[in-house]
């Protein structure tokens, strides 16, 4: 069935970096601003900086909105508040399968159209001695079934062979990590079903976004934490979302934020500065119904997160933990 009504949210995505020395300059790109397709809306978008700056945005080849700015001046601090106004419509509920002939019609389409980024081994979703005995564990060296159905069941798979587990792998860690110990954080999650998917012909990319969380709380990924799932390509249904994280096919919950072949693609913040100094990083995320405001001040200047104690001369900040919280 099909919910009866749009919904309607706003999003603040506020990041902080904190520095025990004066920097003496930062150039950052971020992915915050939800994407504009299908059923998805976004109302608005407003980027707030602290020291101030002009940011300038563009659209990638794959439609993901990068915000991008340069503060060329000594700095102890970065505030960056993303906030946004989202709007979903109703979908109608995803079939539980499809016909078996939809394997071939996927192949038609795969010869016919260019999938092959999403097809492909990336830096996260490379496949592994580990990665293959899961898929041997799960039956899921070949294809069987139809390609809904064996979707549908390795999101169940995986919701029920790993815990989720925050702070136990890293945003750079190996594929392994997870799937040695059995548990992980949503991108975990997201990257072992998109290496299985792949492997099976199915065209998979990585989304970065955010869960509304449900009236009963129940979801394993945390509320103010971004999120991350995956969309698969089929016959007739397009991108079509799984959340392996909460074993639910995404609808109206997910607000979709940006797409690629894995996080290192569409890692909130990518950056570079200038200076030697200790980073902190604190991060806060809140979705809420877009009556139900003002936000809250989640983030007091006493409560920093540390990030990395290392010294720093032109280094990369870039796949910020902020899927790991």
């Amino acid at each position: 069935m099909m919910a009866n009504k749009s919904r309607y949210y706003s999003v603040l995505h506020k990041t902080r970096f904190y520095y025990d020395a004066p920097i003496s300059e930062s150039y950052m790109e971020v992915y915050m601003h939800p994407r504009t397709e299908n059923l998805q809306r976004c109302l608005n978008f407003t980027l707030k900086l602290e020291p101030s700056a002009r940011t300038f945005s563009y659209q990638d080849y794959l439609g993901n909105t990068i915000h991008h700015f340069d503060i060329p001046q000594f700095h102890n601090s970065l505030t960056i508040s993303a906030e946004s106004q989202v709007q979903i419509d109703p979908a109608p509920d995803l079939p539980d399968f499809v016909p078996q002939s939809a394997w071939d019609a996927l192949d038609t389409l795969l010869a016919e159209n260019d999938f092959w980024e999403m097809l492909t081994p990336s830096d996260f979703t490379t496949p592994t001695p580990s990665l293959v005995a899961l898929s041997e564990e799960l039956n899921l060296r070949t294809r069987r079934d139809d390609p809904l159905s064996l979707l549908r069941n390795l999101n169940t798979a995986l919701y029920n062979s790993f815990d989720y587990a925050p702070n136990t792998t890293k945003v750079d860690s190996p594929i392994d990590l997870a799937l040695d110990s059995r548990q992980g954080v949503c991108q975990d999650f997201a990257h072992i079903m998109i290496a299985i998917i792949r492997n099976l012909g199915i065209p998979c990319r990585y989304v970065s976004g955010y869960i509304i969380p449900n009236e009963n709380h129940d979801d394993r990924s945390p509320e103010h934490a971004s999120h991350a799932w995956i969309e698969a390509y089929l016959p007739e249904l397009g991108w079509t979302g799984f959340d392996p994280t909460n074993n639910l096919i995404v609808q109206d919950r997910h607000i979709r934020v940006a797409v690629g072949r894995d996080y290192a693609d569409v890692s909130p913040t990518k950056g570079v500065f200038t200076g030697e100094a200790h980073t902190e990083l604190a991060v806060s995320v809140q979705v809420k119904w877009m009556d139900d405001l003002p936000f809250e001040d989640l983030l007091p200047e006493d409560n920093w997160e540390e990030y990395n104690p290392a010294q720093h001369q032109q280094i990369q900040i870039q796949q910020q933990q902020q899927q790991q919280q």
